[in-house]
């Protein structure tokens, strides 16, 4: 049985009109609200889903109950990027070095995050995707492109390698997008890629690299679970 977390570090990202609210040592929990307690409230609802992300994958997450006090370590001033509805400012943890064994954990969730991604298209295949109350929402199709879209301009925030593809073959661009996310990780970590651009221009840190990653691709697998149709 999972240990209970009695005290769990959080940080908040506030906007004018959303805040963001993550656990600061577990990418991919992020979860928005309309302010702090709305955004805190959704991060606990959310606890058992992310969860089974990782449990499903074989790693050991603690036992989040009604009594797990989240303990607020840092309030961030979000941007036009926060009001649109994603994340955009780091915490200032994700600029400590990580070691050798945290690369490991953290590719050990980006993989369980896109294994989760993985299984919900593959859910939703065949099946209409509800729309919202003024029709909007993805296609399915689209949704994909979207998120190796995404993974193809972090990559680029990091510094890592560039995916050359010539878009003929979605299944090869998506395994060829999270080899050179994992690569760019690894290399990030290691200090093997200079802390800003060729233009002069900051780049991410890898571990807000693998939080930002974590947080897209479960935030579209949800996304895809939550908009299935049962008919």
């Amino acid at each position: 049985m999972a240990q209970t977390a009695k005290n769990l570090p959080v940080y908040l990202e506030i906007s004018s009109k959303k805040t963001f609210a993550g656990a600061l040592e577990w990418p991919g929990w992020a979860r928005s609200g309309r302010d702090p307690e709305a955004a805190l409230a959704a991060l606990r609802d959310y606890a058992p889903r992310y969860a089974q992300v990782l449990r499903a994958a074989g790693i050991d997450f603690p036992e989040i109950t009604e009594d797990t006090e989240f303990d607020v370590v840092e309030r961030l001033e979000g941007n036009a990027t926060t009001d649109f509805g994603a994340p955009a400012i780091p915490p200032s943890r994700d600029a400590d070095p990580l070691t050798a064994s945290e690369v490991d954990h953290l590719s050990k969730i980006l993989n369980a995050c896109w294994r989760a991604f993985d299984e919900a298209v593959a859910a939703a295949q065949g099946k209409t995707l509800r729309k919202g109350p003024r029709g909007g929402g993805r296609e399915l199709d689209r949704i994909i492109e979207h998120v190796m879209g995404a993974e193809h301009g972090y990559l680029t925030s990091v510094g890592g390698e560039k995916v050359r593809t010539d878009g003929t073959d979605t299944q090869e661009e998506m395994a060829a997008l999270r080899r050179a996310a994992l690569a760019a990780l690894e290399a990030s970590a290691a200090g093997q890629i200079p802390a800003t651009g060729p233009r002069g221009g900051e780049r991410w840190t890898a571990r807000y690299f693998a939080r930002r990653l974590a947080w897209h691709t479960l935030d579209h697998a949800w996304e895809i679970e939550d908009r299935i149709t049962t008919e």
